[in-house]
């Protein structure tokens, strides 16, 4: 069998689908929604309506762009072509760096979730075990890891969509004062930190949907990008807009809000361990175990991907554009594990791992964010000037809401600086400083950079 050289064309729409719900419902929801409660109160669902308003525009930019250029490279491709190879070698950096750190998160909060069961083992026995286990789905071709991913989110849409009808059930059904629209504006208001407090927890909500662009990445197994791409990325805005918003409504009207706020326990477990229903909190505790593995999962893909098309484009060494016989790239896969290993340590020293690994994640995201924005900005002048075909989907409101885009998370971003989130800019800023140095001799190695077969297929 010979080894192949380029991805593999595997993934269908309903796998796109699923590994970016995946991928973005994973401790964002179950866990990361609890340290939102707490920083904004009630007031929190307006935080995860205006993050998914902004979601619902980068998907707008991202579906036009990709459909354009379907390749693993994706919006890293893409903002080098139409940007500069500079900005192609932040974003594709930025972006898989925040993947290994979001494997990180994910694996952080299985050691939290495990407690649940087994209080006296300490978390890093269980990042290590659950890590090989998913490095070992990984490892194997992209259809048995879309195969786990694919089952893996049927459990968590189950248990969310059951999670509501039961949250509904209660809230109508029940005659009890204190479960009711009435927590809403209870014990402080409905925005209890004002207005500070309720956008912070917009940048953690960002937390929460980061994944949904990871359909991009996977655009370069996708058998017809095309028509796969766009339904792809409208499902999943759609279903996580619905299922946040819902599902931390009826938690609020079931829970008065204090007692959901935190990081020590998921507050869908918190919830049902107080309505006293039998095994319940066990059953949702492994629910949300399963949610982290399948982030993580997904986050391992996206990261290993990222690394096999910097390696393509010349900007990482070639080891790690390297396939084995399956179609994986092995040697992008092992480093991509950094994340986990990282956890592990800060686990071992500290019980603040998840906060302290979301902060640190979160800059690399939000910036290839930011920059999707930006590349599309460029990208609809250059394709209309140069006579692109048309495009089966396009953005709307161009060049407003594309602009409005980029100026929220822009704000977002510097707000940090005045919160508890200060890592995210004591991380971020260094880590581009970093960047910019490693390309500055990358580029000196490289004076004539060579056209590489990513390169070719923008063309």
């Amino acid at each position: 069998m010979e080894q192949p050289t380029e991805l593999r064309r595997e993934l269908k729409t309903r796998q796109l689908t699923m590994i970016a719900m995946g991928c973005a419902i994973g401790t964002g929801l179950f866990l990361g929604s609890g340290l939102a409660i707490g920083l904004a109160g009630p007031s929190v669902l307006i935080s995860y309506a205006v993050g998914a308003f902004i979601v619902l525009l980068l998907m707008g930019c991202l579906a036009e762009m990709t459909v354009a250029h379907p390749t693993s490279g994706s919006f890293g491709t893409i903002a080098e072509r139409y940007i500069s190879p500079y900005a192609g070698f932040l974003v594709r950096y930025s972006y898989w760096i925040a993947n290994v750190l979001a494997i990180g998160v994910e694996v952080s909060a299985i050691a939290i979730y495990m407690k649940y069961w087994f209080p006296d083992v300490p978390g890093v026995v269980w990042i290590l075990v659950f890590a090989a286990a998913l490095i070992y789905i990984n490892a194997t071709t992209v259809n048995t890891f879309a195969t786990f991913e694919y089952w893996f989110s049927v459990i968590k849409i189950s248990a969310i969509l059951l999670f509501i009808l039961l949250g509904a059930y209660l809230v109508i059904g029940s005659p009890s004062p204190e479960i009711g629209p009435q927590n809403f504006t209870n014990d402080g208001g409905f925005m209890p930190f004002g207005f500070s407090g309720l956008w912070i927890a917009i940048f953690i909500s960002l937390f929460s949907f980061l994944g949904t662009e990871l359909i991009a990445v996977t655009a370069g197994e996708a058998k017809d990008p095309d028509v796969a791409v766009p339904k792809a990325l409208k499902a999943t805005v759609f279903r996580l807009s619905t299922f946040y918003v819902i599902t931390i409504a009826l938690m609020l009207m079931i829970v008065p809000w204090q007692q959901a706020g935190g990081v020590d326990q998921s507050p869908f477990v918190k919830v049902m361990e107080m309505l006293s229903i039998p095994y319940a909190g066990g059953i949702m505790n492994f629910i949300i175990l399963t949610a982290a593995l399948s982030a993580m999962n997904s986050q391992l893909y996206a990261s290993t991907r990222m690394m096999y098309s910097l390696s393509k484009a010349t900007y990482a060494p070639k080891v790690f554009g390297r396939l084995n016989r399956k179609g994986v790239p092995l040697f992008a896969l092992a480093l991509s594990t950094l994340g986990i290993f990282l956890a592990a340590i800060i686990s071992s020293q500290s019980s603040v791992s998840y906060p302290f690994m979301m902060g640190i994640s979160m800059f690399g995201a939000i910036f290839t964010w930011f920059m999707i924005f930006i590349s599309h900005l460029y990208f609809r002048k250059a394709w209309e000037r140069e006579g692109g075909r048309t495009l089966p989907v396009r953005m709307m409101g161009y060049p407003y809401l594309t602009s409005l885009g980029a100026l929220l998370l822009f704000a977002l971003v510097l707000t940090t600086w005045f919160t508890d989130f200060q890592i995210v800019l004591k991380f971020g800023v260094p880590w581009l400083v970093f960047l910019s140095i490693a390309y500055f001799f990358w580029k000196r190695a490289h004076p004539e950079q060579p056209q590489t077969a990513e390169k070719r297929k923008l063309n």
